[in-house]
Order: structure tokens, then sequence, then C-alpha cells
């Protein structure tokens, strides 16, 4: 395999008609470039370059090498070219990783400000669960990653940085006519006697719900599985029963439900808002650019409460 490096030192003595020439050009001293010529005259086994009393004169193995070397140079030029706009954010593609509850409220915001921001870039989204969105990370199918974790099951992988980025508390869903509305304080323990709508499929909120029960005192009363928040929102408010889900999950808000906040000593958990990279590899630019945006939406979310504004949620305690 020849040496480009030398390759390329060739095709400056060729073009400015000499060793002493090219070195200046490369930035190395003559000598340098005399040594270097001599060891790529001994890889390709015949000389490149006659020495005449003033410069060089190529050989036809010379000219047949520089011809190549002139390829190489326009090749390595595009590529520095290409990754000065990738540097600058002016091309090229962030994967993301995500989960419905983040992609219906967070990630839109930053999305928006992303492309904003660096219209030549392009972003993909990849929406999964909490075990395929880890394994996405690590095989670098996505850069970055939403993740979520509780207490009792902290986000703790080793080849992971994670970032905490806010905190996503446990609101009650009740109908919009409830008379639940009316309790100035409402604690888990008076809701034993209630019919509950749970997520299906051993979704995390299902398993808040229990622990939260069960640490009230009781065994929730299932009266429906729902599949998605909005389906759960609309049995709600068909008085099948009432639930529990994230804060963040209910962005979207049906008109005949409404949400309370419990009271700080309720045993309803609070789960965290992360964000994760693959702890092995550095961050591109484009997603240490993502980062910073990502970072600035959850403080808006976290600051201005603007989430809990929209959702016209009801505080007790």
């Amino acid at each position: 395999m020849l040496d480009v490096r030398r390759v390329l030192l060739l095709v400056e003595a060729a073009e400015l008609g000499s060793l002493t020439a090219a070195a200046d050009a490369l930035a190395i001293t003559p000598s340098a470039a005399s040594q270097q010529m001599s060891r790529l005259e001994a890889e390709v086994g015949q000389p490149l370059l006659h020495r005449l009393p003033r410069g060089v004169r190529l050989t036809d193995a010379g000219h047949a090498l520089v011809e190549r070397g002139r390829a190489i140079r326009r090749e390595l030029r595009g590529a520095q070219a290409d990754l000065e706009s990738l540097a600058q954010l002016d091309q090229g593609t962030l994967r993301l990783g995500s989960f419905p509850t983040a992609s219906a409220s967070l990630l839109p915001l930053a999305l928006t400000r992303f492309s904003r921001k660096h219209p030549g870039m392009r972003t993909a989204v990849r929406s999964a669960l909490f075990a395929e969105l880890l394994e996405l990370l690590d095989t670098g199918e996505v850069e970055l990653a939403l993740l979520w974790d509780y207490d009792w099951n902290r986000t703790d992988e080793q080849a992971l940085h994670v970032e905490h980025l806010l905190d996503d508390p446990t609101v009650l869903v009740v109908p919009a006519n409830s008379e639940l509305l009316e309790e100035p304080r409402i604690s888990l323990a008076d809701l034993a006697s209630q019919e509950w709508i749970i997520r299906a499929d051993n979704h995390p909120v299902a398993e808040v719900l229990r622990r939260s029960c069960r640490l009230a005192g009781f065994d929730p009363k299932i009266s429906y599985e729902s599949h998605d928040y909005q389906e759960a929102q609309a049995m709600v408010a068909a008085g099948l029963g009432i639930a529990i889900a994230p804060r963040l999950a209910l962005t979207n808000r049906r008109h005949d439900v409404r949400l309370v906040h419990f009271a700080d000593d309720v045993p309803a958990p609070t789960r965290r808002i992360l964000l994760a990279r693959n702890a092995t590899r550095p961050p591109t630019p484009a997603a240490s650019a993502m980062t910073e945006i990502i970072r600035s939406v959850s403080q808006r979310f976290t600051e201005s409460n603007l989430h809990r504004t929209q959702l016209g949620t009801v505080r007790t305690g």
C-alpha cells in the first residue's frame, strides 16, 4: 500500500517544478522531502523523478502516479469539506430515540428549534420501548435517546451517559363533573372504592398505580385496560373509572376530563425524564447542539409550568 502523503508530495513537486518548492508548500524541510520521495520510489520499485540542476521532471511512472495522486487529493479535499460542513451543522442526519410521552410533549418543540437553527440538518426519530431504546443506543442506531425511570428502577447503565432533564409527576384523571373536584384534599386512601382505568400490557404506569395503591393500603379495582392515554381519558370521561398518568402524557387533554395534582405526602411517584447517549462515543456536533436545545426546552417546561397551564389542572392539598 502506497503512502498517501508521499504521493501528495509527488503531486506538489510535479506542479511546482521542484522538491524544494513542494517541501515549502507542505511545511516540511527539503531534506525530509527528499527522503520521503526516495522511499516512495523504493515502494513503487522505479524512479518517479529526474533530478535536474534546477528542479525535477517526471518519469513515465511519475506521470502515471501523479494523475492518480491528483484524484486522491480531490477526494481528500472533498472529505475535508464534508467534515467541516458536518461540524458547522450544514448537512448530515441526527438520529434520535424517544417514547410516546416525550414525542407528544418535549420533542416537537426541540425538533422545531433545531430545524430552524440548522436547516441543512435532517433529523430521524425512532419511537420505541425502553429496552429497545437502550439497544438502539448500544448499536449506534440512535445517538441520543429520551428515556424515563422511577425510584425503583433507576437507569444506571454503565455504558450510558445519562442526564436528568426534569421531573414528571403523577396526576389523577377524573371526569369533568366528578364530585372529587369538590374535595379540598384527595389522598389515595380516599380512592379505595373507586374503579380504575389502567394501562394494558404491563405498561409502567400500571405498575405505578399498583405500587401507589398498595402503599395507601388497598389494591385497585380495575374496570378497563387501555392501550394509550387518549383511550384512557375517553373511558374516564364516560364514567367507567378514574386513572392516574404522568403529567406530560396528558398534553392533549380532553375537554371532558380534569387533572388533579396529588399533595406532596401522597404516595404517587414522580418519574424522571432523561436524555442518554452512549458513554463510549463522543457526541457529534449535531448531538451536542440538540442536547443544548432539549435542555432549554426542558427548563421551559420546568420553570414556567407551561404544560400545567395548558392542561388546566387542579391542585389539591
